[in-house]
């Protein structure tokens, strides 16, 4: 199996945990870590805590993992870096950070220049490919570290092998806080140390059977170094030693050692393609070609430090202004903190998909959030939530909104943490953003600030669609008006001031309502709307009323506006459905006579010996009942002759009245009249009366 060597670029950084990793040559280091004293700086160390028997990583002079052993091995963080087998398909177990860099050519990036030395911060250095001169037993092949939150601790593994075991081995590895990286373009390196940075310095001697470690840290308050440093004192510029011991063999270490290194005692099968100088077959590493060690941060009090970036070095001893020959550099876990937030009704419990309701002009929201810290194992800050809204749309709360409430937080803190109760006074879409901010301490041990105002973060508060029910007045007689009431319910109040929080309640809810009768007969012939009533609130509204022209069903129905954002507008019968809107107008009927009465009359003239008649026969009304004798007057028109020459007797005369009538209880007369024209013949005259009795 071949591993390709990566390599950084100018300007690049190697920050991503458990990716790809910049490849440089250094020297055999190990690594070590603090003891159970009182450092010079006054960190309190407590008491004495295990590195190579956690149970979380083999610290037993070999890369492969042990089945029957617990804990990851250095075969798992290269599959988990590299995505290749490393003789396994298991990734860690647990590690919160992870490096595995391949050197690949013996001659590549070795430290030159005279400011390549540990004292002097990153940006002097310098390095080069294919310098030449290199000594075989300070080329590095690969190295590798890990990051493990264990129950004796924060504990850094890390390791590395090289390409021959011809003399001892002088080794250091620095944990940057910052992220490192190679400048192409002019060889040397982008970034500079924080204070606070870890170099732990290993000599292993005497095939390995000796083990000397020294844990230092960048510290710019430190101008120069002391003869014969102890802990708490500068061991150089820039550099204060915090522990160091001359007996940190793992293999012989007590059980509750707090850093120890170890070389394999004989030859290894390496878990990927490595090739030593004496080429032994199947990856085979010779004793002292392969090292690793821990050191336990809490034991230092640096479980709070978050690093970036690892570099391995080979140095020409274990003095802190060594000459440095060659190195790999590669990504570790920088910190990343993350916030994920999660909104929630008043009591807490999950919004439903579909919203909130408003309700009667309020609603309380919560929100719930958990704050998740990578790279270290102690942090302290500040949780801000807050809520923006209402929005125009779902897009998320990454700046702005309404302070709800703050909370400090550590590392100790029960999750998820809620926010205050925030009570929301207006439709529409909100989203809550929670901002954890590191305190000062944890800022500068590394820690990120985080946020989360995700659209995932939002949620609907919906208005409220009121009932609206109607109640018709009785059936009238045309000619009365008919009428309507309508009572609305469920309305929400107007939005506070402001939305959320609101120091001024808002007022009820305003709109009209709007009655429209539909008839007679029909639901589409509108008879009659009304002017807009004003709403204010849940309440009664009407009577409104008018008069119907026509008799029939009268349909009435009303509209309610609405009142936006919180209270949808609503309707009610707008179809004709309900009878119960439905208003008959009627009409009542009389019976009544008026009688008439055409007078008309037949006349007979007769001779009393049958003479022959000549003369005129002539028929007149009068009103009254004397023919004019003495009250009544001949009525216009109606007088009727017929002249007779040698008529045989009797003749008559028919009146045909066809003009005149009588409407009331009186009397009327007819004159009629013979005027004999035969002086042998005498005329005639009578008055013939009728009267008339008119009952209705």
């Amino acid at each position: 199996m071949s591993i390709p060597k990566m390599r950084g670029d100018g300007g690049s950084s190697p920050g991503r945990r458990s990716r790809r990793f910049f490849m440089r040559k250094r020297t055999w280091a190990a690594l070590a870590v603090a003891s159970a004293a009182v450092l010079a700086m006054g960190i309190a160390i407590p008491a004495a805590q295990a590195v190579h028997d956690t149970g979380s990583f083999e610290l037993d002079g070999n890369a492969t993992n042990n089945p029957a052993v617990p804990g990851d091995d250095w075969d798992n963080v290269c599959h988990q870096v590299t995505g290749t087998d490393c003789s396994t398909t298991s990734n860690t177990s647990g590690a919160t950070a992870v490096d595995w860099v391949s050197d690949g050519n013996l001659n590549s990036t070795i430290f030159t220049g005279g400011g390549s030395k540990d004292p002097n911060d990153i940006n002097q250095w310098a390095w080069n490919d294919n310098s030449g001169g290199l000594p075989a037993k300070d080329n590095l092949l690969h190295s590798f570290a890990a990051r493990y939150n264990t129950n004796e601790g924060t504990v850094l593994y890390f390791g590395s092998d090289r390409y021959d075991n011809s003399g001892d081995a002088q080794q250091g590895f620095w944990f940057f806080q910052n992220p490192i990286s190679l400048n192409n373009a002019n060889q040397t390196f982008n970034g500079v140390h924080a204070a606070g940075d870890l170099l732990v310095i290993s000599d292993f001697s005497n095939g390995g059977t000796t083990s000397t470690i020294s844990v230092l840290e960048w510290d710019p308050t430190c101008a120069s170094g002391v003869n014969n440093p102890q802990p708490g004192q500068c061991g150089a510029a820039n550099l204060r030693l915090l522990k160091t011991s001359t007996a940190a063999n793992c293999a012989s270490v007590g059980a509750n050692d707090q850093f120890c290194g170890i070389v394999n005692a004989g030859t290894i099968t390496m878990p990927w393609s490595f090739t030593d100088k004496s080429g032994t077959p199947n990856n085979g590493a010779l004793n002292g070609e392969f090292y690793e060690g821990g050191v336990n941060l809490s034991a230092l009090g640096l479980a709070d430090k978050c690093f970036s970036s690892v570099a391995a070095e080979t140095r020409s001893s274990t003095s802190p202004t060594a000459t440095l020959k060659d190195f790999t550099l590669g990504s570790f876990g920088e910190c990343k903190t993350t916030v994920h937030t999660t909104p929630k009704d008043g009591s807490g419990a999950d919004i439903p998909a579909g919203g909130l309701s408003i309700d009667g002009g309020s609603v309380a929201v919560t929100d719930q959030a958990t704050v998740t810290i990578e790279g270290v194992s102690t942090w302290s800050g500040t949780l801000q939530f807050s809520l923006c809204g209402p929005l125009a749309s779902a897009a998320g709360c990454t700046t702005g909104g309404t302070a709800i409430s703050s909370s400090s937080i550590d590392n100790t803190t029960s999750q998820p943490i809620s926010s205050s109760t925030a009570q929301v006074t207006s439709a529409g879409t909100y989203c809550w953003r929670g901002d954890f901010t590191p305190s000062a301490a944890s800022l500068a041990a590394g820690v990120k600030p985080g946020s989360d105002g995700s659209t995932t973060e939002c949620f609907v508060v919906n208005p409220v669609t009121p009932t609206l029910t109607t109640s018709a007045g009785p059936t009238v007689q045309l000619g009365n008006p008919i009428s309507d009431t309508a009572t609305l319910t469920g309305t929400s109040n107007e939005p506070g001031t402001p939305v959320i929080n609101p120091t001024t309640a808002g007022g009820p809810a305003g709109g009209t309502i709007t009655f429209t009768a539909f008839g007679p007969n029909n639901c589409t012939t509108v008879a009659f709307t009304s002017a807009a009533v004003p709403v204010s609130g849940d309440g009664t509204y009407g009577p409104v009323s008018f008069t119907p022209t026509a008799v029939g069903t009268y349909h009435w129905a009303a509209t309610y506006t609405g009142d936006p954002p919180n209270t949808n507008g609503t309707s009610h019968n707008t179809g004709c459905t309900d009878t119960g809107e439905d208003v008959t107008v009627t009409d009542t009927t009389t019976s009544s006579s008026a009688q008439t009465w055409l007078p008309n009359d037949t006349a007979t003239v007769a001779s009393a010996g049958g003479a022959a008649l000549n003369g005129t026969l002539a028929v007149q009304l009068y009103t009254g009942d004397n023919c004019g004798a003495t009250s009544g007057s001949a009525v216009s028109g109606q007088l009727y002759t017929r002249t007779l020459t040698n008529a045989t007797s009797p003749q008559s005369l028919t009146t045909n009245n066809t003009s005149f009538t009588v409407s009331t209880s009186s009397s009327v007369s007819w004159l009629v009249t013979f005027t004999s024209s035969d002086p042998n013949v005498s005329g005639s005259s009578h008055c013939e009366v009728t009267s008339l009795t008119i009952t209705n």
